[in-house]
């Protein structure tokens, strides 16, 4: 029996006051009810007029310092302009303010130092405070004055209010926080952000015959395949059988593309003219654009197209023209499902077609508030620090948080929405380490560091309920199993059609195309490969960009690669499963030898009322489940699931088995250590081994009950079929069930400790093993 995982692993619930929004009617004054509200003191710097020069020539590089206490924050400057434009808004938090008086200064860009030009005070205790969804507070002219408080020339357009992060003007504010971050490219990569992955179809490439191909030498038998390319996926036909200048293939190819479609399917046949060279015959270009979707299972319209060739004349390439063909069904698949992550916490299962999309059933909210205790990071100046930002993802939407400057307890208090349209899928929620805070060029190749990561099943949460919960963060490390600190959410699923979401639980997980037209194995697994790259790739590009070993981290790219510790964990979740029968055999085994005469004699009633009247056999098992159920309902979890180190295995894992399991691949590890760990999974596979083997064998002696093997055997079992079915013919069904179930009932002074004629004739019964080598 595993034991309870440690009081620092376990999830805990947690109280916030959320929203400070109060109710008017049925409605919240603010949709941010979800996360703690935090204040904000905004300025919104729109422009200037009138400024005067302060150069020898006249002309003014004008900027503006916006300035509360120690922090600072300034626009950027133009080059001689007297009336320049900014309208940048600068938001600092009102935790962290400790002065009285806000200075919005223009000054004056210069080699040497800056010139004053001119100020505007506000004292933050005469500053409008204002609540989403009143309407944006209009800027004002201000004239600017001297430190002495004389006015002089020029106006500065200025909005200043205090706010919450819900205010429109939160996403693209320059932060008090983000003090320290400098430049353009920075601060874009700490700045919230919402993201959307491509739309990614199934590309089918049905490639079925071709026609008067000229090969160079016409003297041999050509050898002839099909190799069609898409970006970075390459795929390939089998040579074809019939060896002519018009061979068959009638083979599928399939590929993930994603819209925007940038690069065209490359298609060339080729002939194998040597074991590793191959002569193009033809090629052809098919812009995706120009395909056919399909949404069903009804075939679409073969084509065909022409094959073009290229030689070298005289050192100048020149194509050449001529009539070969190959005739192919290409048709982009509408009605799949193209899996960028695992089936067993996907969090989107609808079909690529938005025809087929069926209408939603619900919203997912999630609050990102804060986290506790994060773990050190990296190092900046001589001292450890953490920049922590959180990324989650639901269906083809990706958000981002903004980053927390140089905390090990960042509060985001951030709001997001999800359209839910199937119940059975998982929100996946990651913390990281920023390591882009100077742009991405001046990162020198840092990746963003995983602090963790928390998946959450929306079938295991009850509706309009809000959860709010502390998780802790666990990675495993090749030093074992570490907890980097502890995330707070605040989550809750709203049903708006309880019909449609019960109707769900009848439909197939995946859309019909999976079921009608099913994809092998090695196919899913290639195409899920190349999907999980293409969306990495893509979100990579954006600005600022989702890096790709976030993307990777999140969609779990790395869970089909062999680890001991998942080996175990499996097994014991099996074994797990397999306990439960195994329980109900040991109490029917304490039954049968009467440890309890009491509950063996009522079983013994039972079990004749079953038999006299069988019509209340089904009854009674849908009963008795029944029961059991609305016995369990008392202890149901009130907690959502997190993730578990006793059930992972992650707490006893061997630091090897840990090696093992971060070791790249191929394997960078010495000889010596691979020929460990090699002869130590043959050890395990031997046992897999025999343990299929051994069930091989019964599957074997049940055939050999009727294959005249043994035919003494055979002749036993054929002259007691004859006899049980003259007896079970004349005899009553019932009285043959009650001698049987209190044969087997029998008290224990009737039985024998030997093994039983039945077991013994079936373990006597041949198997194929001698046929073994």
């Amino acid at each position: 029996m595993q034991r309870p995982p440690q009081e620092d692993f376990l999830l805990k619930e947690t109280k916030p006051h959320l929203g400070g929004g109060k109710i008017i009617g049925d409605k919240l004054t603010s949709t941010y009810d979800l996360v703690e509200q935090m204040q904000y003191l905004y300025v919104r710097v729109v422009k200037a007029k009138d400024l005067p020069g302060k150069d020898v020539t006249g002309s003014l590089d004008p900027y503006v310092e916006v300035k509360l206490g120690n922090y600072k924050g300034t626009t950027r400057h133009f080059e001689k302009k007297s009336n320049p434009e900014w309208n940048q808004v600068f938001a600092f938090s009102k935790d962290r303010i400790q002065a009285s008086v806000l200075e919005v200064i223009v000054k004056d860009k210069d080699v040497v130092k800056d010139d004053f030009v001119g100020r505007v005070l506000f004292d933050l205790n005469e500053i409008p405070k204002r609540v989403p969804p009143d309407s944006p507070l209009a800027p004002q002219w201000y004239r600017l004055e001297e430190r002495n408080g004389n006015k002089v020339k020029g106006e500065l357009m200025l909005a200043v209010w205090m706010g919450n992060q819900a205010d429109e003007a939160f996403p693209e504010a320059w932060h008090s926080d983000a003090a320290a971050v400098s430049g353009a490219d920075g601060l874009a990569n700490i700045r919230s952000k919402v993201y959307l992955s491509p739309k990614l179809w199934y590309l089918r490439v049905n490639v079925i015959e071709a026609q008067d191909l000229v090969p160079s030498d016409k003297s041999r038998f050509p050898e002839v395949f099909v190799k069609a390319i898409l970006g970075n996926q390459a795929l390939r036909t089998r040579v074809s059988m019939n060896k002519t200048i018009n061979p068959m293939w009638n083979e599928d190819l399939m590929f993930v593309a994603a819209e925007p479609f940038e690069e065209p399917l490359i298609l060339s046949v080729e002939d194998r003219v040597a074991p590793n060279k191959d002569e193009v015959l033809g090629r052809c270009a098919i812009p995706l654009q120009y395909v056919d979707r399909r949404l069903d299972h009804r075939p679409v319209n073969t084509r065909w197209f022409n094959l073009e060739k290229h030689v070298i004349v005289e050192g100048e390439k020149k194509e050449i023209k001529f009539a070969s063909r190959i005739h192919m069904r290409v048709c982009l698949e509408g009605g799949y499902h193209v899996l960028d992550e695992s089936t067993h916490y996907s969090s989107d299962l609808r079909p690529t077609a938005k025809q087929l999309w069926k209408s939603s059933i619900g919203v997912l909210e999630v609050g990102i508030l804060s986290a506790q205790g994060l773990s050190p990071m990296k190092t900046k100046d001589g001292r450890a620090t953490t920049d922590a930002y959180c990324v989650a993802k639901y269906g083809q939407k990706w958000v981002r948080t903004r980053t927390i400057i140089d905390s090990f307890a960042p509060r985001w208090n951030e709001q997001y929405t999800w359209e839910v349209f199937d119940p059975c899928t998982v929100i996946t929620i990651g913390v990281f380490d920023n390591c882009h805070l100077q742009g991405g060029d001046k990162s020198g190749g840092a990746r963003d560091s995983r602090i963790g990561k928390v998946r959450i099943r929306l079938s295991t949460l009850e509706t309009d309920r809000v959860y709010t919960h502390s998780y802790p963060l666990l990675v495993l490390h090749p030093t074992g199993v570490k907890k980097m600190g502890e995330i707070h959410l605040a989550v809750r699923f709203t049903c708006s059609s309880l019909v449609n979401m019960m109707h769900m639980y009848s439909q197939p997980l995946l859309p019909k195309m999976h079921y009608l037209h099913p994809l092998t194995v090695s196919q899913l697994d290639n195409l899920r490969h190349q999907a999980t790259q293409i969306v990495s790739l893509r979100l990579s590009r954006a600005e600022p960009p989702l890096r790709k070993e976030i993307v990777e981290y999140m969609l779990d790219v790395t869970s089909h690669m062999w680890s001991m510790r998942r080996s175990k964990a499996n097994f014991f979740r099996i074994m797990g499963v397999l306990g439960v029968v195994i329980s109900v055999g040991k109490w029917f085994d304490q039954i049968c030898n009467w440890k309890n005469p009491i509950t063996t004699v009522l079983i013994h009633i039972l079990f004749l009322i079953l038999v006299l009247y069988p019509e209340l056999i089904l009854p009674t098992i849908f009963l008795y489940l029944f029961l059991i159920g609305i016995w369990h309902y008392r202890w149901r979890p009130r907690h959502p699931p997190h993730m578990d180190t006793r059930l992972s295995c992650a707490d006893t894992a061997h630091p090897d088995e840990l090696d093992e399991e971060f070791d790249t691949f191929p394997t960078s590890r010495s000889p010596d250590i691979i020929r460990m760990r090699y002869d130590r999974l043959r050890s395990i596979a031997g046992r897999i081994q025999t343990v299929v083997g051994d069930l091989a064998t019964q599957g074997e002696r049940l055939q050999s009950l009727l294959s005249w093997r043994d035919p003494r055997a055979t002749s036993l079992f054929v002259i007691f079929c004859l006899v049980a079915a003259v007896v079970l013919y004349v005899t009553p069904f019932q009285a043959v069930m009650l001698v049987t179930g209190f044969y087997v009932l029998r008290h224990p002074r009737f039985r024998y400790k030997l093994p039983s004629v039945p077991l013994n004739f079936f373990r006597r019964l041949p198997a194929r093993t001698d046929c073994m080598l």
